[in-house]
């Protein structure tokens, strides 16, 4: 197993700039290689630019699930589409994505927890969601009868997982055999616009012509957007995963409960993570949006710690520069790829975790560990919309951690936002201007 998260190697995405395209797409995470490879089906002529390697960000450093269970109700039928559109995909990459029907559990050590979900699923039932509660014993079954404290749970039995590091990229690669131009290690500058439209994209390596653009850039997002006049109230925070080498295979889904996250990989190994630790590096950007943050933090339900200033070129750093001319280095190729490294002593605490919950499994080794920045916002769902001061922009950010699961699926309402379709969902909980006209912020169940 490979775990791709540093920029070494050939670049396998290299191809000459064109000088127009019908549509640019910036960002090569999963959201963005899905943009593209709809739109070359589509028979447009799409580039994606990539500032570093395909997937080396949070689309290949995430827990590999693809899940409906526990979404925010306007995330769920895009959800629902984008399982559809796994499986699909995966027959067409002969089944190397890794996709399989393992089913999501959410585990309850408390009558509170328990109850949380059954609300949950209260609201979402009538959406076609195939969620039930387990009792205790079912649960135990279910888990293969695990040392542990819990006391109930919420099953998702048509829930998915794949390998993020090995079905992002082979996305890419049915893209390109679709007609989609992809190029890694080619970051792009900024937007040219003429009357206020857009009319091509400043790369490092030139100049494309076009009138439509699809901003996919996770935690670099709202750096971007920000050089052109638009503010977001995105930040970005740590979460630490790891991967074990093979095991006894002791459970077969993925599942989760207030401390730790699970799930079996292709290889006979585990990701394991902190379920819902989380660390938020300051910057002037978290100084400056805490007041959207505030709500939430009192809320005291999210684990989020407070870390040092952020270190030098990250997208949130004191020095990282806000503003800068397409004649000049951007700080997307200062530091081509966002690399934060792990949480070494939550490393440890989760194999303990996991351990002492499967003792049969014996020592637990480490494969390897890695971190990620997570693009989050106030209210746990993301933007997704056109830009109304920038004609010819579509935005999709700030996934808050559900960014892989349901990626081809807002990689398809993206490409219908950019070319002026109908995208078949109610978007309106995703707008941009959401943060700044006065509406009450809804966040989204922390499931």
């Amino acid at each position: 197993m490979i775990f791709p998260f540093r920029d070494t190697g050939p670049v396998e995405f290299d191809a000459p700039l064109p000088e127009a395209a019908d549509l640019v797409v910036i960002g090569g995470g999963v959201i963005g290689v899905s943009t593209a490879m709809f739109a070359a089906q589509r028979g447009l002529s799409v580039v994606l630019l990539e500032k570093g390697r395909i997937a080396a960000e949070q689309s290949s450093r995430n827990w590999g699930w693809i899940r409906v269970q526990g979404r925010d109700l306007a995330e769920i039928p895009i959800a629902l589409e984008a399982q559809a559109l796994w499986r699909d995909l995966d027959v067409a990459c002969q089944g190397r994505l890794g996709t399989r029907t393992t089913g999501v559990t959410y585990l309850a050590r408390t009558e509170g927890e328990l109850g949380a979900f059954e609300a949950w699923l209260g609201e979402a039932r009538g959406l076609g969601v195939s969620s039930e509660i387990l009792g205790r014993t079912a649960m135990l079954r279910h888990l293969g009868y695990p040392r542990a404290a819990w006391m109930g749970a919420l099953h998702t039995p048509t829930d998915m997982v794949a390998e993020p590091w090995a079905a992002v990229p082979e996305l890419a690669r049915l893209a390109r055999a679709e007609g989609a131009t992809l190029i890694e290690r080619c970051a792009a500058r900024g937007l040219d616009r003429k009357a206020g439209r857009i009319t091509g994209v400043v790369t490092e390596a030139g100049r494309i012509r076009t009138n439509a653009v699809v901003l996919a850039g996770g935690a670099w997002s709202s750096l971007f957007l920000r050089r052109h006049g638009v503010d977001i109230p995105q930040l970005s925070v740590r979460s630490t995963a790891m991967a074990t080498q093979p095991l006894r295979r002791v459970v077969d889904t993925a599942a989760v409960d207030d401390r730790l996250a699970f799930r079996p990989r292709a290889d006979g190994g585990y990701t394991l993570a902190p379920s819902a630790f989380a660390e938020l590096f300051l910057g002037p950007d978290a100084l400056r949006h805490v007041r959207h943050y505030l709500p939430l933090a009192l809320s005291g339900e999210f684990d989020v710690h407070l870390r040092h200033p952020q270190p030098a070129n990250w997208p949130d750093a004191f020095s990282t520069p806000r503003h800068w001319s397409g004649a000049e280095q951007s700080p997307f190729e200062r530091m081509r790829i966002l690399d934060p490294g792990p949480n070494v002593a939550k490393l440890a605490e989760i194999t303990q975790r996991f351990g002492t919950h499967f003792p049969d499994l014996g020592h637990i080794d480490m494969q390897a560990g890695w971190g990620g920045m997570i693009d989050v916002l106030p209210d746990v769902v993301p933007v997704v919309d056109r830009v109304e001061a920038l004609p010819g922009l579509t935005v999709c950010t700030g996934m808050c951690g559900h960014g892989f699961g349901a990626g081809p699926g807002f990689g398809r309402v993206a490409l219908d936002l950019a070319t002026g379709r109908d995208p078949g969902h109610d978007l309106s909980r995703f707008r941009i201007g959401r943060f700044f006209d006065g509406s009450p912020l809804r966040p989204g169940p922390n499931l």
